[in-house]
């Protein structure tokens, strides 16, 4: 039987709906918002970005079963660092750097 998208819309969850996230992750959400919204961002995407960063971060809302990461796994990622500026040099065509001297 086919179901038609509006059946298949009452089943799932509505989107904006943050049931599926722990009270930690609500928190920080919360408080990168506030950052945002502190730096002049509107609500609108201050929220959308906070909530953007907390998925990348912790993958998601609570997940189950074998979505689930381990304690090893979740230890093994790194968080999210800047990188470091590249150097002067890194930034020329190759024409333009002088030759090596030997």
């Amino acid at each position: 039987m086919i179901e038609t998208v509006s059946a298949q819309r009452s089943r799932t969850m509505p989107r904006g709906d943050k049931s599926a996230y722990t009270e930690k992750q609500k928190r920080q959400a919360l408080h990168i918002e506030q950052g945002y919204e502190s730096r002049g961002v509107d609500e609108v995407t201050a929220a959308a970005r906070a909530w953007a960063t907390v998925n990348k971060e912790s993958g998601g809302g609570k997940l189950s079963g074998s979505g689930r990461r381990t304690q090893a796994a979740a230890k093994k990622k790194a968080p999210a660092a800047k990188s470091a500026p590249r150097k002067s040099t890194a930034k020329k065509p190759a024409a333009s750097k002088s030759p090596r001297k030997r």
